[in-house]
C-alpha cells in the first residue's frame, strides 16, 4: 500500500541519512574499529511494523465506515421502493374507483336518456360524414383501437365538458365557481379591500407548498399575511379561482372560533395576499410541541383534560357553524395545523385554501384534497362526497387530543400506506386506554366521527350537544374532588 510504504520510508529515512561509523570515523592505524550497536535500523523496522499495523486497523475501520454508509443508502433505496409500491397500489385503487365511477355515469345517462341521445348524435355526425367521404367503408365506426361507435362514448368529450350532466342520486358536484372580479368588488364596497402599500411585511414564519406567511404591520396592527406564490397562478389555471375562493369564503365568516379575516390584496399572480388576524401557535405544537417529532419521549407535558376537551369543543362549534351556513362551507383539510390559539388559548379554525361552498344535495368531487392522515376514506377513493369528511376529519383530531399521541404513531406506515388501509377500512388510530370507563363517551364520538360509512357519522349539532355535556360532567367532577 502506497501509505504504509510511505510511512515506511519516512521511518528509516534518519538511519539512511546518518553516515555509517566507518564513513564518518575512519580507524586509526592499528587500531579496531569501534563498536556501534544497530540501534537505528532496529527502531526504524519495529516503527515500520507498528505503523503497518496501524494502517492495518485504520483501513479496516475505512472499510467499516464504507460498509455502513452503503447499508444507510440500501436502506434508503428500498423506503423509496416501498414507498413507490404504495403509490402504485393507490393509483391502481383509484383506476378502478374511476372506472366504477365512468359506469356510474354511463348508467345514469342511459336511465336519464342522455346515452341515447350521444349515440344518436355522434351517429348523425357520422353518417353526414360518409356522405361526404367518397371513400367511406364500413368501417367508419370502429376507431384505431378497434372499439366501437357506442364503447367509444365512454371516453366522449361530452361526458367530460359538461354538456351532459349525470344525475347523482344523493345530489349534484359542485365545482370551484368564485370569480375574481366579483370578489375585487365586494371587497372594494364592503371596506376590505387592501392596497399593497400599506402592508408592511416582517418576518417570514411558516411556508407551504402554495404559499408563505409573514408577520406584518397592517394600520399599526400586528396581522398575519398569507401570500400565494405567482407560480402557483402559472402553473393552475384555476388558480385565480381558488383564490377568490378562498378570500370569498373567509369573507363571509363572523365566528369567535373561526380565523378573522382583516382584507386581502386581490391582484394575482403577484399580490395575491390574504391578511388575517396574528395567532402565534397551533393546536399541533399547543399539544405536541414545537418541531415535527413523532416518536420517542413528548417535546412537553401532555394538557389538563380539561383544557383539551375544551378546545374539542370549540372546534366543533366552529365547524357546526360553518357546516350550517347557506351555502354549506365544508372545509376539506381540517388538522392540528390548520387550527390556530390566541393569547387566551381560545381556538380558531382557519386555512380555507381548500374550502368550498356546497348548496342543498350538492357533493363535491375533487379526490385526494387534505391530508392523507386526516383524510376520510371516500376523499381517498376519489368518490362525491359531502361535510361528512370534515366530521371525519374531526374523529381524528379527537381522538389525538384525548391520547396526546400523533395518529398513527403505533404503526410503521408511511402517509401512502396509511391512505391505502384507510380507503379500505382496515386502519385506524389506537384508541385511548380506558380502564376505568371514563372515555367511554368521547371513544365513543371518535368512533361515530371515523365511521366508514359515512351515513353513521354524526353531524356537529350533535357533537357539540355531546362534547358540552361530556365537558360540564367532567368540571363538577373535579371541583366535587377539591371540596373533598
Amino acid at each position: 500500500m502506497n501509505v504504509g510504504g510511505d510511512d515506511c520510508r519516512m521511518s528509516a529515512k534518519p538511519f539512511a541519512s546518518r553516515p555509517s561509523s566507518l564513513q564518518s570515523s575512519p580507524a586509526k592505524q592499528g587500531s579496531p574499529a569501534p563498536h556501534r550497536p544497530w540501534r537505528g535500523f532496529c527502531r526504524g523496522f519495529n516503527d515500520c511494523i507498528s505503523l503497518g499495523s496501524t494502517v492495518s486497523t485504520g483501513h479496516h475501520q475505512q472499510q467499516q465506515t464504507s460498509l455502513s454508509r452503503l447499508e444507510r443508502q440500501v436502506g434508503k433505496l428500498e423506503k423509496e421502493v416501498q414507498k413507490e409500491k404504495e403509490l402504485r397500489m393507490i393509483y391502481r385503487k383509484r383506476l378502478e374507483r374511476t372506472q366504477d365511477y365512468l359506469r356510474h355515469c354511463l348508467q345514469i345517462a342511459k336511465d336519464n336518456g342522455f346515452l341515447e341521445l350521444i349515440v344518436h348524435h355522434k351517429h348523425d355526425d357520422e353518417h353526414g360524414n360518409n356522405n361526404n367521404d367518397s371513400n367511406a367503408n364500413d368501417d367508419d365506426n370502429i376507431d384505431s383501437n378497434g372499439n366501437d361507435g357506442q364503447e367509444e362514448v365512454l371516453l366522449s368529450p361530452q361526458l367530460y365538458n359538461g354538456n351532459v350532466s349525470p344525475q347523482f342520486p344523493a345530489g349534484t358536484l359542485v365545482q370551484p365557481r368564485s370569480d375574481i372580479s366579483i370578489v375585487v368588488d365586494r371587497a372594494r364596497i364592503n371596506g376590505w379591500y387592501i392596497e399593497p402599500h400599506e402592508i408592511e411585511l416582517r418576518e417570514k414564519i411558516a411556508r407551504g407548498t402554495t404559499a408563505e406567511i409573514y408577520r406584518a404591520t397592517w394600520r399599526g396592527l400586528d396581522v398575519a399575511v398569507k401570500c400565494i406564490f405567482p407560480d402557483f397562478f402559472h402553473t393552475n389555471q384555476s388558480g385565480a379561482a381558488f383564490f377568490a375562493q378562498e378570500v370569498e369564503t373567509l369573507s363571509r365568516q363572523r365566528h369567535r372560533f373561526v380565523l378573522q379575516l382583516m382584507g386581502a390584496c386581490i391582484d394575482p399572480p403577484e399580490r395575491a395576499w390574504i391578511v388575517t388576524e396574528f395567532l402565534g401557535s397551533t393546536l399541533k405544537e399547543w399539544l405536541h410541541g414545537p418541531g415535527s417529532r413523532r416518536k420517542g419521549e413528548r417535546a412537553k407535558p401532555l394538557p389538563p383534560l380539561g383544557e383539551r376537551l375544551s378546545l374539542a369543543l370549540e372546534i366543533a362549534q366552529a365547524m357546526q357553524y360553518l357546516h350550517e351556513q347557506k351555502p354549506r362551507v365544508i372545509h376539506r383539510d381540517l388538522k392540528p395545523s390548520n387550527i390556530f390559539l390566541d393569547d387566551a388559548m381560545r381556538a380558531r379554525v382557519a386555512d380555507f385554501g381548500h374550502a368550498r361552498f356546497l348548496g342543498d344535495e350538492e357533493l363535491a368531487l375533487t379526490g385526494e384534497t387534505g391530508t392523507y392522515v386526516y383524510m376520510a376514506p371516500e376523499v381517498i377513493r376519489c368518490e362525491p362526497y359531502d361535510e361528512k369528511c370534515d366530521i371525519y376529519s374531526f374523529g381524528i383530531i379527537l381522538n389525538e387530543l384525548i391520547t396526546g399521541k400523533h395518529p398513527y404513531i403505533e404503526t410503521d406506515f408511511g402517509p401512502a400506506q396509511i391512505a391505502v388501509e384507510v380507503a379500505e377500512g382496515r386502519l385506524r388510530p389506537a384508541l385511548p386506554a380506558d380502564e376505568d370507563g371514563q372515555l367511554e363517551e368521547l371513544v365513543q364520538i371518535v368512533c361515530l366521527s371515523w365511521d366508514q360509512d359515512h351515513s353513521i357519522r354524526p353531524p356537529f349539532s350533535t357533537i357539540t350537544r355531546n362534547l358540552r355535556g361530556i365537558k360540564q360532567a367532567l368540571t363538577e367532577n373535579v371541583q366535587i374532588l377539591e371540596r373533598n
